[in-house]
């Protein structure tokens, strides 16, 4: 099984990996991606290990980061939709599919 990011939600990764390269260094950085990266091989071996929420969306969090992975099973695998901060608008992001 296999991923693909909503165009978006790429931008969401890259922006919070610009913060913490910015606010606290490479190495954070890149143990946020090592984390997300961890989060997307789980979601290839267990597709349904999200939390559902609304329109056959699933919400996981990201462990040692404050940010969640919104995403949504297709037939060609996973489709995250949104990387969201916890303390971002619940609706952040709702728009995408």
């Amino acid at each position: 099984m296999s991923y693909s990011l909503h165009h978006s939600a790429e931008r969401d990764l890259t922006d919070a990996f610009r913060f913490y390269k910015a606010e606290a260094g490479r190495g954070v950085a890149g143990r946020f991606l090592t984390e997300f990266e961890r989060v997307v091989k789980i979601f290839e071996e267990f597709p349904n290990i999200g939390t559902p929420t609304n329109d056959e969306r699933r919400i996981y969090p990201l462990t040692g980061f404050p940010y969640s992975i919104i995403y949504r099973s297709v037939d060609t695998g996973i489709r995250i939709l949104v990387v969201r901060h916890q303390s971002r608008d619940p609706a952040f992001g709702d728009d995408r599919s």
